[in-house]
């Protein structure tokens, strides 16, 4: 089977070249150009097609496939909002994902992200460096008996909770649908948003889940609240953030994703200027750490990633069940 993947990088290539050999039955081609309605084209003569998280997988594109004769969307990520499911299923296109690649990966990266912004690290590298050995604007605060709020208990978020315990935190979780087979303090999202002194998001993006932090969650949260989002961008209304962030009601944030990173993630535009007022806002505040959505971006996760990508479309071809397809 040929497969097309889109988006791809060196990281890419490297990770997924490595165990090809294992897969005689499968051969890849790799496309810098990202998935969308424009590029949908290039597919043509490939059973198979591979995107990432920031590709564009809405009704055009995959009608786009589906004239090309595309059965297959491999995603080589958790996610798959970007993806038109009622349209994969109109045309009989398959969808599979990887489901978990490393949570532990993307949980210290939120703990990373929320130390970082809590801490000043990033100010304060940048002082040093430039011979300013002053505490000026690095005050932080103990996150030692103080308490955590998960929302979304998932294995991501379970890994967080566990990080945030070693810390001494009490941890608290909100999931519309709570494992109760662990230790956990699950309350109510309100409870959540009115004793955590640190909330990490961990829960995918839906309808339900649609800017989850807006301006009447915001208004719940403790004053000096840390708020860091690894997930989903589509979970925070970004412009009732910065308007909370103005007045004052976080110590600090920290966000691996945003709304706005589908056509900005993964690319260097360090030579250009930046259309979008409300990123250029986020990147102004001293008290908001931004990272380019790497959460996942471990060693151990590409392994997975790569891997699981691969017995997704070795299962296909031989006509197995496809454990990982997402169908809703």
């Amino acid at each position: 089977m040929n497969i097309l993947f889109y988006g791809t990088k060196k990281y890419d290539e490297e990770f997924f070249d490595a165990i090809l050999p294992e897969y005689p039955e499968l051969s890849i081609h790799y496309l810098e150009a990202n998935l969308s309605p424009e590029t949908a084209a290039l597919a043509a003569g490939y059973e198979a097609i591979c995107a990432f998280v920031n590709a564009n997988i809405g009704a055009e594109t995959v009608e786009q496939l589906h004239r090309q004769g595309v059965k297959l969307i491999l995603m080589r990520c958790a996610g798959y909002n970007n993806v038109d499911l009622k349209k994969t299923a109109e045309y009989g296109i398959k969808v599979a994902r990887v489901p978990g690649y490393s949570p532990e990966a993307v949980a210290e990266h939120a703990m990373a992200l929320a130390l970082t912004a809590n801490r000043h690290t990033h100010k304060a590298y940048i002082k040093c460096r430039e011979n300013d050995f002053s505490l000026n604007g690095l005050m932080g605060v103990d996150l030692y008996k103080k308490t955590a709020g998960i929302i979304g208990t998932g294995k991501i978020g379970m890994a967080m909770a566990r990080i945030c315990r070693g810390f001494g935190m009490r941890v608290l979780g909100y999931d519309m649908y709570p494992n109760l087979n662990n230790d956990i303090e699950y309350v109510t999202l309100d409870e959540l948003l009115a004793q955590s002194d640190l909330i990490s998001l961990h829960c995918p993006l839906t309808e339900q889940t649609h800017h989850l932090i807006n301006r009447e969650s915001i208004a719940k949260m403790k004053d000096g609240v840390i708020l860091v989002n690894t997930s989903r961008g589509g979970l925070v209304n970004t412009e009732e953030l910065i308007e909370g962030i103005r007045k004052g009601k976080f110590f600090a944030v920290g966000l691996d994703v945003y709304e706005e990173e589908n056509d900005k993630v993964y690319e260097d535009l360090s030579g250009t200027i930046l259309q979008s007022s409300t990123m250029a806002r986020l990147l102004s505040f001293p008290n908001v750490m931004v990272t380019s959505h790497q959460g996942f971006f471990t060693r151990e996760a590409l392994e997975a990633i790569s891997r699981i990508t691969l017995e997704n479309a070795a299962a296909f071809e031989k006509g197995e069940t496809l454990v990982n397809e997402v169908t809703k």
